[in-house]
């Protein structure tokens, strides 16, 4: 194995969640810091936890709410057309 190419191990170092929960693990960076650990995933909580960084969850539901209120514009517009028609036979 060639020599001073690999990345020093550190034995001990120190990660930390975002929820507050920090232990003691092996890498060879000198912090970890992360979004989600075991004290806090969905999976080992059995609680569902929303983690939207990039905010998709929001302008999922937006596009959601134009399509549902074109919907409707559609509908009062065809409504409205048919409402039309029905007047033009009776006179």
């Amino acid at each position: 194995m060639k020599k001073n190419i690999h990345p020093k191990y550190n034995k001990e170092i120190k990660a930390s969640c975002a929820c507050g929960h920090s232990f003691v693990t092996g890498s060879t960076e000198a912090e970890i810091k992360t979004e989600l650990c075991s004290a806090c995933h969905p999976f080992y909580t059995g609680k569902q936890k929303l983690v939207d960084t990039a905010n998709r969850v929001g302008k999922f539901k937006a596009k959601l709410e134009l399509k549902d209120d074109s919907k409707k514009g559609k509908k009062a517009k065809r409504v409205a057309k048919d409402s039309k028609k029905k007047e033009d036979k009776d006179k």
